[in-house]
């Protein structure tokens, strides 16, 4: 099964352990980004997974292309040329204190790929699934135009498409979020959120939510999956549900809405997690949903198989999910307990 997903791939420059930035002697390196994750995860699940971005040719963006390929993503759509390889830095929180992020992404090669420059037909033939997030059109009119592009394509071969909404703060306002995602959502079947996103980037709120102070409702977040399919005819929503209690401990679970099987909100298994590292839990959780769809007999296993990846993730450090289906599939049948294997 052939899978695409279009985005940016940064350097990501973290402090060793749980320093803070203005503290840091050195900076641990990896690569990562929404899109360029869930297509890790794919990859690691035995799908024949594409990543389509724009990479400079100098050494730090071969050395991203590099990463890609060590972890079995097709890096045949990857187009070189531009600047500079977009970076962001992470500081580790812990206990009370959250973790931050700061970009450094401003006219990234990406920001400049146009959809000239891709040949959309050639790399969707066979493709069964389209993914792409919210960030990729908050980069900027020229990452707009090439999204546009590829989701004209995937319709026309028949690909799935699923977005993750992911608002960001740093990059948008809310007012030009709303602008931009709400007409994209007629071409999207699997919609992926939490309650900030929706809220932000498409005017939606789930009541009851309170989860700075770990507190959920799901009620509310039921009606908010309901509201989302009505309002925009998606196939599928899945809510992600994060319960943080402090920067170290959260509860972890999602919700699903499906127009084949689950017709009442489903609510999965509630994992209590203790980070390691967050960033790229929900797009593990993203990942596993695709796979979970494209592959399970219904979409409660999907959902299951979503969270236990989303739950194994945020226990790895750096930005991809690093875990095979096989490990997914044990904590899903009742592992977890840390034992060691031997």
């Amino acid at each position: 099964m052939k899978i695409v997903t279009f985005g940016e791939i940064m350097l990501r420059l973290s402090p060793p352990g749980f320093a803070r930035l203005v503290q840091a002697p050195r900076f641990d390196v990896t690569f990562g980004g929404g899109e360029a994750n869930v297509a890790a995860s794919l990859a690691a699940y035995g799908l024949e997974s594409h990543f389509l971005t724009k990479l400079p040719r100098h050494e730090i963006g071969q050395a991203a292309l590099n990463h890609l390929r060590r972890y079995g993503v097709h890096t045949d759509a990857v187009v070189r040329g531009g600047d500079r390889l977009g970076i962001y830095f992470l500081e580790n929180g812990a206990g009370q204190r959250p973790s931050k992020v700061l970009y450094d992404r401003a006219g990234s090669a990406v920001t400049t790929l146009s959809p000239g420059e891709v040949d959309f037909d050639a790399l969707f033939e066979g493709a069964c699934w389209f993914h792409w997030t919210g960030i990729t059109p908050a980069l900027g009119e020229q990452p707009r135009r090439t999204l546009r592009a590829a989701c004209e394509a995937a319709r026309r071969h028949g690909a799935r498409i699923s977005c993750d909404l992911n608002y960001r703060s740093k990059l948008w306002s809310v007012a030009e979020a709303r602008a931009v995602m709400q007409p994209l959502m007629g071409c999207v079947d699997v919609c992926i959120a939490n309650e900030e996103d929706a809220e932000k980037s498409l005017g939606l709120t789930a009541d009851g939510a309170d989860v700075a102070h770990g507190r959920l409702e799901e009620a509310g977040y039921a009606d908010l999956a309901r509201r989302l399919r009505e309002t925009y005819g998606f196939r599928t929503v899945a809510i992600t549900l994060r319960e943080s209690f402090s920067a170290s401990h959260n509860g972890w679970s999602a919700l699903m809405l499906d127009d084949r099987d689950c017709s009442a909100p489903y609510r999965s298994r509630r994992y209590e997690i203790t980070l390691v590292d967050r960033v790229g839990g929900g797009d593990a959780f993203a990942g596993g949903l695709i796979y979970g769809l494209l592959t399970k007999r219904n979409t409660r296993d999907a959902l299951e198989f979503a969270v236990a990846a989303s739950c194994l993730k945020q226990t790895i450090p750096g930005d991809f999910n690093l875990v095979s289906a096989e490990e997914v599939e044990r904590l899903t049948a009742g592992g977890g307990s840390g034992r060691v294997e031997r």
